[in-house]
């Protein structure tokens, strides 16, 4: 399990312009977001899907976990029923 606390969370240019803006949030919501997952899944050497459920949908988050620079950067996002 990632301890989502020590990670400085970076948004792509895609996920801050898109995701971000139509789900209406902040970094910090998305680090309390991040820790409320209720599905985490390692799909490469770096990369992640993490699944969470947001109001009445479930919302997915692809990131790539930087251990050197303690840093999450997070790629896309994507919104389900």
């Amino acid at each position: 399990m990632i301890d989502f606390d020590n990670y400085k969370i970076r948004p792509s240019k895609h996920f801050l312009k898109g995701w971000m803006r139509k789900w209406s949030l902040d970094i910090d919501e998305i680090k309390d977001i991040l820790k409320r997952n209720y599905k985490l899944d390692k799909v490469g050497k770096y990369k992640f899907e993490v699944y969470i459920r947001r109001k009445e949908k479930s919302i997915k988050m692809i990131f790539v976990l930087d251990e050197e620079y303690k840093e999450i950067f997070i790629i896309t996002g994507a919104e389900g029923k």
